[in-house]
């Protein structure tokens, strides 16, 4: 095999691994997910938003320009790689090579931003409110796709995206 028939199975071997821990890469429509971050879910610049799977880094770049602090967790290395280039110089935002089911967020985080298959939506359902527990905080997610599962209802919708909002079971049971 020549040096390219290698590097474009490499290529492919990290774009395909990653389908068996999460979502696809699947760039996001720009008008649509602008339309997420200012009018399903308006950032402020108080904002943590964190990005699960966040591939190229187009909504962890929104999100700065809206003021937020952003961080992804991405599996593949090479859209780490173009993230991190397209975000030179900006210090609100962060790419870290990591699994997001293996990895906890920041306690500060406000928001978080998913591509979301159906397959892992009540396993996402549960570490999000695990996470609002945890820190006895609320916090809201945007679902582009699929929603969330675990019995959980969208607050807002608009297009493709999901607004859900997680309360810790500490304040759900003392309003009760």
């Amino acid at each position: 095999m020549t040096l390219w028939l290698w590097l474009a199975f490499i290529f492919f071997l990290l774009f395909a691994f990653v389908v068996f821990r999460g979502a696809p890469y699947v760039p996001s429509h720009r008008r649509y997910a602008r339309l997420a971050l200012t009018k399903l879910y308006r950032l402020k610049r108080s904002d943590v938003l964190v990005d699960l799977g966040s591939g190229d880094g187009v909504i962890l770049r929104m999100a700065a320009k809206n003021g937020a602090r952003a961080i992804g967790y991405e599996l593949n290395p090479i859209l780490v790689l173009i993230s991190r280039l397209l975000a030179r110089g900006d210090s609100r935002q962060t790419t870290k090579l990591a699994d997001m089911w293996l990895t906890d967020f920041p306690a500060e985080t406000t928001v978080v931003y998913v591509f979301s298959v159906s397959r892992d939506s009540d396993k996402l359902s549960a570490k999000l409110q695990a996470h609002a527990n945890m820190y006895g905080r609320e916090l809201w997610c945007i679902t582009y796709g699929a929603g969330l599962g675990g019995g959980k209802q969208s607050v807002k919708k608009l297009h493709a995206h999901n607004l859900y909002h997680f309360r810790p079971e500490a304040l759900q049971s003392e309003e009760a």
